[in-house]
């Protein structure tokens, strides 16, 4: 099969398009001729030689799929060959073939193209794990996403109202919170000309959000914490570095209002770790995305052969959405 490979730890032009061996199916997964996979920032970590994929999991890239089931091992059960699913992967969903998990994968939505259910398996599962399943978002309650114009962004906007929650994110351009504005937000937030805190505290009385998703990092990670952001028993969770890895901390604002920090990567999760929050995507989220509640954003497709424009136009930041290769 062909598959793109990081040559040498570098920028975008080290991702080459090469013909490598077929993965070897084990008798727990199956076999999926790739439709789509879509770009994550993780992917570009990993490019520069800064994430390392699991021991034991695919080398390239790719953190979630959709295609068409070609063969099931010998201890699956639900799925068979001609099926047509999503997947979250450990890695490997950038080449013409992936071998996954059976728990890890999902029949593609109906009513979404079989191309974009690639967008949804990564971020449902990171947004329904953290932002539900850990910090308990429900009806009625406050949520801050930062990024909001990022396929996590323009997910976590729509499940969050679906599920009856104020939205407020922060996005960098007109444009980009014009399309969050349309997705469901309710407070769009400029963080180039606006102090989101100060925004934060007039929205809310004072009180502040009681959930924000920050997929920036320490650039944001003491100002989520100020006394203003977070309401009493307020819930912030990590999910990125984008603006570096190392802050610091006051312990007094943490204890003074029962703050509740959490960071987990989904990737490496346990595989019955992950086949546990795919059930959960699967009959909490699904039923959105049946029902047109949540759609598929996605900006551009890329042949698998541009991944390195794909890549430069993630590091680029001027997307919306989710960017798809197309074998």
């Amino acid at each position: 099969m062909k598959a793109v490979v990081i040559t040498t730890p570098g920028g975008p032009e080290v991702l080459q398009l090469q013909e490598v061996e077929d993965p070897e199916l084990k008798d727990n997964e199956v076999l999926i001729k790739v439709e789509a996979t879509a770009l994550n920032r993780a992917d570009i970590f990993q490019r520069k030689g800064m994430y390392r994929p699991l021991s034991g999991s695919s080398p390239y890239l790719g953190l979630e799929c959709s295609g068409t089931i070609e063969a099931v091992g010998k201890q699956v059960s639900r799925w068979q060959v001609g099926d047509k699913v999503c997947a979250l992967l450990s890695g490997g969903g950038y080449a013409e073939k992936v071998a996954v998990p059976a728990g890890q994968v999902l029949l593609a939505p109906p009513g979404v193209s079989l191309q974009d259910a690639a967008s949804f398996p990564e971020v449902s599962c990171t947004v329904w794990s953290t932002v539900f399943m850990m910090n308990r978002l429900s009806a009625g309650e406050t949520f801050l996403v930062h990024g909001g114009s990022s396929g996590i962004g323009t997910f976590a906007i729509q499940i969050a109202k679906y599920l009856g929650a104020k939205v407020f994110v922060t996005a960098g351009s007109k444009e980009k919170l014009a399309f969050c504005k349309n997705l469901g937000a309710d407070v769009c937030i400029n963080y180039k000309t606006e102090d989101f805190v100060a925004r934060v505290k007039e929205e809310t009385e004072g009180k502040g959000v009681d959930v924000i998703l920050d997929i920036i990092g320490p650039e944001y990670f003491r100002r989520n914490l100020n006394l203003d952001s977070l309401s009493f028993d307020g819930r912030l969770f990590l999910i990125g570095t984008m603006g570096g890895a190392v802050t610091e901390i006051d312990r007094r604002v943490v204890l003074s209002k029962r703050l509740t920090i959490q960071a987990v990567d989904l990737r490496y999760r346990s595989p019955e770790n992950k086949a546990a929050i795919v059930r959960e995507v699967e009959n909490n989220v699904w039923p959105a995305i049946v029902a047109g509640k949540v759609k598929p954003v996605v900006y551009k497709y890329f042949p698998l052969s541009e991944a390195a424009e794909a890549h430069r136009l993630m590091e680029s930041s001027q997307h919306i959405g989710k960017i798809l290769l197309l074998p």
